[in-house]
């Protein structure tokens, strides 16, 4: 099984390229992701993991995240190489994304954009209340 969920924060804005061969759009940005663990006396650490975002999924991507923002990304790992012109190889491993969410609290300009773009308000955690505990169905 080939999985990878991550949560971090976006080094740059996406770069959005389209294939030569169908014009497919291709979205590329960098995550830097926080390590669980720090040692003592020790600055917390970050992998800086790049991904790519096709078709449908890299046009949101591209358009909705911006550099400094916290998202998550379900994906696949994958690695690839090729050869340059001066014929050494290149070798490189990222994630392709299958899903992206955001992961920063809701601001009010971008709530607004994405309403007006998709036709629906992202929900907030006010949106889910219970009144009590004796309506818990267990």
């Amino acid at each position: 099984m080939n999985k990878v969920i991550l949560m971090g924060r976006l080094t740059r804005d996406p770069e959005v390229r389209y294939t030569q061969s169908n014009n497919t759009l291709v979205a590329s940005f960098s995550l830097a992701v926080n390590r669980r663990f720090v040692r003592q006396g020790e600055e917390r650490q970050a992998d800086f993991i790049n991904i790519v975002a096709w078709s449908k999924l890299g046009e949101f991507c591209s358009k909705y995240f911006k550099k400094g923002q916290q998202v998550g990304v379900i994906g696949r790992i994958q690695t690839r190489t090729w050869d340059d012109e001066q014929g050494q190889k290149h070798y490189v491993t990222e994630v392709v994304a299958e899903e992206a969410y955001f992961a920063d609290s809701k601001r009010e300009g971008d709530a607004a954009n994405f309403e007006n773009t998709f036709g629906s308000s992202i929900p907030t955690s006010s949106d889910f209340e219970m009144s009590s505990s004796d309506d818990l169905p267990f």
